[in-house]
This record gives C-alpha cells, sequence and structure tokens, in this order.
C-alpha cells in the first residue's frame, strides 16, 4: 500500500471511530419512549406520575458529564413541555433500583441527580424558577441494570418529592 492510501486508510479509520462514539451518546432528537407529557402551572393532578423502565447502555457520565452518573437510552424517557408560573418544578424518580436522573432542560443545560430523592437511593431535581420549555428526561439505573420499574413524578409541590 502507497504512503499516500496509508494515510488515507488511518483517516478513514480515525473517521469511523469518531462517528461510532457519537452513536452512542443519548439524543434528545429522538421520540421519548414513554411520550410527551405537557404541563402548565397549576397542574392536576400533583403529582403527575408516568410509569418507565429505567436504564440504558449508555454510561452518562461519559456523554453529558463525569457528575453524571448512570446508565441511560439512547432516546430520552419522558419529554415534558412544561409553561412555568410561579412555583417552582420538581423532577423524581420512585423505584425500588438504585435509579438516576439526567435531564436535558430548556436552556440547553444538562442536569443530573442520584440519591437526592427523600427515599434512599431515588433522585430528585428541584427548579426554584424553572423556564418554560421543553425538558427532555432520562431515568438511569447506577450501574448498567436495565429496565428497572421506575415512576418519573412531576410535581410543583415540595411535599411530594419521592
Amino acid at each position: 500500500m502507497s504512503p499516500i492510501a496509508r494515510i488515507f486508510a488511518a483517516g478513514a479509520a480515525v473517521a469511523a471511530l469518531a462517528t461510532a462514539g457519537v452513536a452512542a451518546a443519548q439524543n434528545f432528537s429522538l421520540n421519548p419512549a414513554y411520550g410527551t407529557v405537557n404541563l402548565a402551572a397549576g397542574f392536576t393532578p400533583d403529582p403527575y406520575v408516568v410509569n418507565v423502565a429505567s436504564g440504558g447502555r449508555i454510561d452518562s457520565s461519559r456523554t453529558v458529564s463525569s457528575s453524571c452518573r448512570g446508565f441511560i437510552a439512547d432516546a430520552p424517557d419522558v419529554r415534558l413541555n412544561y409553561r412555568a408560573g410561579s412555583l417552582p418544578l420538581i423532577l423524581s424518580v420512585n423505584s425500588n433500583a438504585d435509579t438516576t436522573l439526567v435531564v436535558n432542560g430548556p436552556d440547553g443545560q444538562w442536569y443530573c441527580d442520584d440519591d437526592g430523592g427523600i427515599q434512599g437511593l431515588n433522585p430528585a431535581l428541584r427548579f426554584g424558577s424553572p423556564p418554560s420549555g421543553q425538558y427532555d428526561i432520562w431515568i438511569g439505573t447506577y450501574g448498567n441494570a436495565s429496565n428497572q420499574p421506575a415512576q418519573l413524578v412531576i410535581s410543583e409541590l415540595d411535599g411530594n418529592t419521592q
């Protein structure tokens, strides 16, 4: 193989590896596995609960942030379109498994929690002054255990966090 052919072959190999890494990342443009929820401030019932299966093959500490824990799916589990008011927005998970929470907010920022809920190994995120818009939500598992039953709990009342 000529030197030029080797350079092109090496470049193609690097491009293939780079593309494989991108393909393994979560993708908030995909349709959510458990649907889209449209809520406005003052919604009822509060809490609003969505049943999901947690986990996936993607390590969020490698694709989102090193401080973000858990294995998540490619597509969001739930997409929340939220019209904010004066109340906080609280996203939490209720599960017997050790779950994590990964959220891409309307501001394009990533928010993550591992054990911030009130019941042991369940995560919770509280947005004190939440922006209106689209929240893409993944419920992960700590470790690579997938398909663990879980509930995403959406509330504006502090006492409803899991």
